[in-house]
């Protein structure tokens, strides 16, 4: 898996996920790890292999290939992936602000 991938972004014209726990930047790390930025200039990590390798993954289970996690894109300041799974961006947020990072589990 490459250790950084260049975020899509899908928007419809004149649409901009303005609020500040949107993302605005989202790229594919290794170790099923997204490095994220958020509209109000915020970083951090998500660790999603708890998710993705858990016996309970449902639509996260596509992500346990490497080469489909790394098509991770943003949808209206969502990290999205092409099977429909998505990500609440404003949990994230809330996560990453008080620890850096947002372990995600089952």
């Amino acid at each position: 898996m490459p250790s950084e991938t260049v975020a899509q972004t899908h928007r419809a014209p004149g649409v901009i996920p303005a609020a500040p726990w949107r993302l605005k930047a989202v790229s594919a790390q290794p170790g099923w790890r997204l490095a994220v930025t958020f509209n109000d200039g915020l970083t951090g990590i998500v660790d999603l292999a708890g998710l993705v390798n858990g016996t309970d993954a449902g639509v996260f289970e596509p992500l346990r290939d490497p080469d489909f996690f790394s098509h991770v894109f943003l949808d209206y300041g969502a990290a999205a992936w092409p099977n429909g799974a998505d990500l609440a961006p404003d949990a994230m947020h809330e996560e990453i602000r008080r620890h850096g990072i947002w372990l995600v589990t089952e």
